[in-house]
């Protein structure tokens, strides 16, 4: 298979949730599961962690870093959390197949 019609399989599947299995061993030989964010002729981007939304959007009424709201807002203890989340990029000539859904 040559890497353009990949590249054009692959967006068919942007926003929806593939996994991705490299060439390479170890961890990533396992494959990455994620949401697809984009393809490219070199690369393609899976959000892999989708962040943590604000704990408290109204404001100030929280008081501090992974602690409770004053005013009980929602807010929770954040620790052990990846706030930002996380973006996994894999370069196309690396993949070895990708899996999704049948609908």
């Amino acid at each position: 298979m040559n890497d353009s019609y990949l590249c054009d399989s692959l967006s068919r599947y942007i926003g929806q949730t593939v996994t991705i299995f490299t060439t390479s061993g170890g961890c990533s030989g396992s494959g990455f599961t994620g949401v697809l964010a984009s393809v490219s002729e070199n690369y393609v981007k899976l959000i892999t962690n989708i962040g943590q939304a604000p704990s408290c959007p109204l404001g100030s009424s929280c008081s501090g870093y992974g602690h409770r709201c004053n005013q009980g807002c929602g807010c929770g203890y954040n620790y052990g959390y990846n706030w930002l989340g996380s973006v996994t990029e894999i370069p196309i000539c690396k993949i070895a197949s990708f899996t999704h859904n049948a609908i």
